[in-house]
């Protein structure tokens, strides 16, 4: 592929991730639809839409995936959907990124791989932003929420690694979609008392499933053959700072100081981590 090609598929790509939140957001802010609706919706539409691009591709989804990916990618998105019950999509965004990164490095060093100074350093940075976001204060987060969005993302995490080495993404990703439909269906009749559908909040729902996460998936996987492993990850860092800028121009919300010092903490550190010089990953 070409280099403008590629640019642009990554941007989208990104740009895609980022609606996740702006949209779950939206959907649970303003209209009067449920997370556990949202969560059926994003996730059955987000099936379909895969199913429809590996069918195009010549491919079979229902024969791909495996159960506890699904269990995992279920976690992680119903945890997301009741987190924006609460949390300002800027902040949730970050707290996922940084929760993702710090899930998978974690898990790196686990199973025996070394870091560097430098990516020791990063670490500690971006566990400390988390850290701190999170400090009682009349700017902090709803805990309740904020846990359920580290939740979120330490799934998230967990879905990643399990899926690294895939030869086929696009067509895992779909496979694991349809056995995920499975849980939030049956979250959605657990809930059934609790039931708010709304017809603004559906359409989002829809979005975030069949463009935001199944087309957005299915690009970034294309965007993936031209890109070198440390650029992949680095252009990830864009995610939670198209999210803030999106919430500010359609959400309405602000930018706080401790806010703007926690992304700089914890992407800049995450950025140690991934830019280190002397260390391959």
């Amino acid at each position: 592929m070409s280099h403008a090609r590629v640019l642009t598929l990554t941007c989208v790509a990104m740009t895609a991730f980022a609606g996740n939140s702006l949209l779950c957001r939206l959907a649970l802010k303003n209209t009067g639809i449920d997370p556990a609706s949202f969560t059926s919706i994003r996730i059955l539409s987000g099936a379909l839409a895969l199913w429809l691009i590996v069918r195009i591709r010549g491919g079979a989804p229902s024969t791909s995936g495996n159960w506890p990916s699904a269990f995992a990618l279920f976690c992680y998105a119903a945890c997301f959907s009741f987190a924006y019950v609460g949390l300002p999509a800027a902040t949730g965004a970050l707290l996922l990124f940084g929760a993702v990164q710090v899930t998978m490095i974690g898990c790196g060093l686990w199973i025996g791989e070394h870091l560097s100074a430098q990516q020791i350093t990063g670490l500690v940075l971006a566990f400390g932003g988390l850290v701190g976001l999170l400090l009682p204060g009349l700017s902090a987060p709803p805990l309740r929420e904020a846990t359920l969005m580290l939740a979120a993302g330490v799934a998230w995490g967990i879905y990643s690694l399990r899926g690294r080495g895939t030869r086929d993404p696009i067509r895992v990703t779909a496979g694991n979609f349809l056995r995920c439909g499975v849980f939030a269906v049956g979250l959605s009749a657990a809930m059934l008392a609790r039931t708010s559908l709304d017809s603004w909040g559906i359409g989002y729902a829809i979005a975030s499933g069949a463009f935001a996460s199944g087309v957005g998936y299915a690009i970034w996987y294309t965007a993936l053959r031209g890109l070198k492993a440390t650029s992949a990850a680095s252009v990830q860092l864009s995610v939670p700072v198209i999210a803030a800028v999106g919430a500010i121009v359609l959400l309405g919300e602000s930018m706080t100081p401790r806010l703007l010092v926690a992304s700089v903490v914890i992407l800049g550190g995450i950025a140690l981590v991934i830019f280190d010089k002397h260390t391959s990953r």
